[in-house]
């Protein structure tokens, strides 16, 4: 018996199986408000037999956007119209989950096709925040945040969460990954503070902690909680494996229930050893020694590969990106591939056998 195919259980909520599709930006929202782009590029996974299937990273305020075109979660015209979009995946037979964004020094950029760099202030931009006033690259050099205005950023976090409850999201994400804020204030760096939010380990993470704490009180025991790390910066100087452990055991005592395991986005270019699969390890790593459920991510493209990485413990769930997008049924056909059984919506069924 397959067991990507098998059902995963998280607190109050069960995912028909172990194909879930990652968090991808869509770079196509007005005021953040999602639309109908939105709701074909969600749902279109919903109706191919996804687990579970994630958001874009979903900025908890408008300063907290990557682009000024991003999808949001701060206001009840949002909430509307995310529940349109959970209401239909629901009605495919998938669960739906928001990853809760805040871009720090990568906020207020251009769009991924319209080039490099930053959108002016006159032009809709805004001047970007982060622990440190270190740029990213040859970006423009961002404001260091107040303590007082990190707790304004936990308070955010909260209330976007609040709100994708509302919308009918059935789990939440934390994004502390790719070199966005919760990113930064972990890594060494972009994180240069001497007060209480940097310094040593425990000054640097304190930042995501307060967040999953203040999240996880805010939203109840039921409703799953993950959090999407970058396990390394790829960088000597930087953030690595063994602090990804360290980290994962601690959210994992403040109430998140898995970690979505990625890597690098904290430094312009990387050296990264690309492969098949490269990011498995370091979800297998996290599961093994931290005690904690978690999610691989990263050119998983072959159903018998997906297979394999849940089969061996590697990791708990699989997560598709560009795979999903080239094949929005991915997990249909995963299933004739594995010998399995995915229900496929009525309006599909006459192409079961072809």
């Amino acid at each position: 018996m397959s067991q990507l195919l098998s059902p995963f259980t998280v607190r109050g909520v069960t995912a028909r199986n172990r194909i879930w599709v990652s968090p991808m930006c869509q770079y196509s929202a007005t005021d953040g408000v999602p639309n109908d782009w939105h709701f074909m590029h969600l749902g279109q996974f919903a109706a191919g037999g996804a687990g579970l299937i994630m958001t874009e990273a979903s900025a908890v305020s408008p300063e907290g956007r990557i682009t000024p075109y991003d999808a949001g979660i701060w206001n009840d015209e949002q909430v509307a119209a995310w529940r349109r979009i959970t209401d239909f995946a629901h009605a495919q037979g998938a669960k739906i989950g928001m990853q809760l964004g805040h871009a720090g020094r990568k906020a207020s950029a251009l769009r991924p096709w319209e080039g490099h760099g930053m959108v002016p202030v006159e032009e809709g931009g805004w001047q970007p925040v982060a622990p440190s006033a270190i740029p990213f690259g040859e970006q423009a050099t961002p404001r260091e945040l107040t303590e007082e205005e990190i707790h304004g950023i936990i308070a955010d976090f909260v209330a976007g969460a609040k709100r994708a409850l509302a919308a009918g999201f059935d789990a939440l994400e934390l994004h502390g990954a790719h070199g966005y804020l919760l990113h930064q204030f972990y890594s060494p760096l972009s994180n240069r503070r001497t007060d209480g939010y940097g310094g040593d380990f425990d000054g640097r993470v304190r930042f995501v902690l307060e967040v999953a704490t203040a999240v996880r009180a805010a939203i109840g025991d039921e409703a799953p909680l993950f959090t999407r790390l970058s396990a390394t910066d790829w960088d000597e100087e930087g953030w690595t494996a063994d602090d990804s452990v360290r980290l994962a055991r601690l959210l994992s005592d403040v109430g998140v229930d898995l970690i979505d395991t990625s890597t690098a986005g904290n430094t312009p270019k990387p050296k990264i050893p690309i492969g098949p699969g490269y990011q498995v390890p370091f979800a297998q790593r996290i599961r093994t020694e931290a005690k904690v459920a978690t999610g691989a991510v990263g050119l998983i493209t072959e159903p018998q590969q997906a297979e394999q990485i849940v089969a061996t413990g590697a990791a708990d769930v699989v997560f598709l990106a560009r795979a999903a997008l080239r094949d929005p049924h991915w997990p249909l056909n995963a299933a004739r591939v594995l010998g399995g059984e995915i229900e496929w919506p009525v309006q599909y069924s006459r192409a079961r056998l072809g």
